[in-house]
C-alpha cells in the first residue's frame, strides 16, 4: 500500500501516521463521533425505521418502505404484508454490518427466491423473522424488529467490477460536507459482500468528480478486480452529482455532524439511501491511499455559515477534494 505516494512499510509508528494525516480509531472517537454527534441522535441512524421515516420526510431518495414486524405473534402473518410485492428484503431494525438481511427475489407466497439460486419455503422465512425479533442480529442483542423493504433494482454499470456481490458508495460526511468517499467491491473472497474486512476491495472516489483515485484489498494497493480481471481505472460512478447532493441532504434530516451514508445505484431511480452510519470505519483512508485528518481540520477552520446552502457545502468540498 502506498500513502501520499509513498511505499507503506509492515510497521508505521503513529508519528509517521499522524505526519501523513491518518486519522486514528482514538482520535476518530473522541475528536470527532463524540464531539459531533451527540447520543440522543445516534437512534436516527442505528434504528432503521426511523432512518427510512426521516428519509421519506426530507426527500432522501431511499428503497420503498413495505412495512414492518415487531411481535412475534405477527410473524405468522408476514404473507400479507408481502402479497403486493414481488420481491423484499428482510432487515434487523437494529442490525450492523449485513448481518441478519435477507434477500427474495420473486415469491409465489409459498416458495421464495434467494438471489442466489437457491430457494427457501413459509417456514425458513418465519424462523428468519423470529431470529431477528429474539435480537439476534441487533446491537447488544437487543430486542428488535423486522423490517421489510422492496428490493433495489440494482444497475450492471458495474458488473465488471464486482463478483455477485452489490457495491455500494460509502460518503462520509462532515458538518455538511461530503469529505471523502469510496466504492466497495465484492470478490469471491468476501463470499458476494461488499466487506472490507471480509476481502472486498475498496476504491477510493475523487469527491471532485467520482473518479477512481486508488484501490485497496487487505491493506495493499491493486489495480485490477481479482476475479474479474477489470481495470479499476475504468471505473465509472455515475450520477456523481446525485451522490454528492443525496449524501449532504442526509446532514439536513439528522443533527449528527460527522457520519458515514452509504448509497446504492437503481437501474431506474439512479442513487438510493441504503443506511447511515454515526461511527463510520477508517479503512476508507486506506480505499483512497490518503488520510482524512487534513479535510476534517479544513472544514473545522472554515468561519461559521461559511458554506450556508447544501449546493455551496458541495461545491467546496467539489473544490478542495480531490
Amino acid at each position: 500500500m502506498k500513502l501520499f505516494g509513498m511505499p507503506l512499510p509492515r510497521i508505521v509508528s503513529p508519528r509517521s501516521l499522524q505526519r501523513a494525516g491518518v486519522l486514528g480509531m482514538n482520535q476518530r472517537n473522541h475528536a470527532y463521533i463524540m464531539r459531533y454527534n451527540r447520543r440522543s441522535d445516534y437512534p436516527d441512524v442505528d434504528d432503521k425505521l426511523r432512518t427510512k421515516q426521516l428519509a421519506i420526510r426530507y426527500g432522501v431518495a431511499t428503497a420503498e418502505l413495505i412495512g414492518s414486524i415487531e411481535y412475534q405473534y405477527q410473524v405468522r402473518h408476514f404473507l400479507d404484508l408481502v402479497a403486493n410485492a414481488p420481491d423484499f428484503v428482510i432487515k434487523p431494525g437494529h442490525g450492523s454490518g449485513g448481518r441478519g438481511i435477507l434477500v427474495i427475489t420473486h415469491h409465489d407466497g409459498g416458495v421464495f427466491h434467494k438471489p442466489n439460486g437457491e430457494v427457501c419455503d413459509y417456514d425458513f422465512i418465519y424462523e428468519h423473522i423470529s431470529n431477528i425479533l429474539s435480537g439476534l442480529y441487533s446491537l447488544g442483542g437487543q430486542v428488535d424488529y423486522a423490517l421489510f423493504e422492496r428490493c433495489i433494482d440494482f444497475s450492471d454499470v458495474y458488473s465488471r467490477f464486482s463478483f455477485q456481490g452489490v457495491p455500494d458508495v460509502r460518503l462520509i460526511v462532515f458538518k455538511g460536507y461530503p469529505v471523502m468517499s469510496m466504492i466497495r467491491l465484492a470478490t469471491k473472497e468476501s463470499d458476494g459482500r461488499a466487506n472490507l474486512h471480509q476481502g472486498a476491495v475498496g476504491v477510493g472516489l475523487s469527491i471532485r468528480d467520482g473518479r477512481p483515485r486508488f484501490a485497496a484489498s487487505h491493506n495493499r494497493e491493486i489495480t485490477h478486480h481479482p476475479d474479474t480481471g477489470a481495470a479499476f481505472s475504468e471505473l465509472v460512478v455515475p450520477h456523481w452529482e446525485e451522490h454528492l447532493d443525496l449524501a449532504a441532504r442526509c446532514a439536513e434530516m439528522t443533527p449528527l455532524g460527522y457520519f458515514g451514508a452509504d448509497i446504492a445505484t437503481d437501474r431506474k431511480r439512479g442513487p438510493l439511501l441504503l443506511e447511515l452510519n454515526a461511527r463510520p470505519g477508517l479503512a476508507i483512508q486506506i480505499a483512497n491511499g490518503q488520510g482524512l485528518l487534513s479535510r476534517l481540520r479544513l472544514i473545522e477552520s472554515l468561519p461559521p455559515g461559511a458554506h450556508p446552502t447544501r449546493a455551496e457545502k458541495i461545491a467546496f468540498a467539489r473544490e478542495n477534494f480531490n
